[in-house]
């Protein structure tokens, strides 16, 4: 879903906890395609492709769709693939 600074801060933060092995990897999803594509291109196409201050790896740490029910199954199958299950 749409967000504001404090979602980019969070965003960041999880994605460079994870990055740097500072917390265990878990699914960071982000509702709505129209809103978050645009940074996940700039990140890809100027932070990956022109800046190389990523690993291709990094692209791989968030997914993104539109309905609750892609959310969903990004989620069920980020477990499945470790052989986990959320703690709820």
């Amino acid at each position: 879903m749409p967000g504001g600074m404090g979602t980019l801060d969070e965003l960041f933060e999880a994605m460079t906890l994870i990055q740097t092995r500072k917390i265990a990897r878990f699914p960071i999803v982000l509702v709505g395609r129209a809103f978050w594509s645009g940074l996940l291109d700039w990140i890809r196409d100027v932070m990956l492709g022109q800046e190389h201050n990523i690993n291709p790896e990094d692209m791989k740490l968030v997914s993104l769709v539109d309905t609750p029910a892609e959310a969903v199954k990004a989620i069920d199958d980020f477990y499945s693939k470790y052989l986990l299950k959320p703690n709820f």
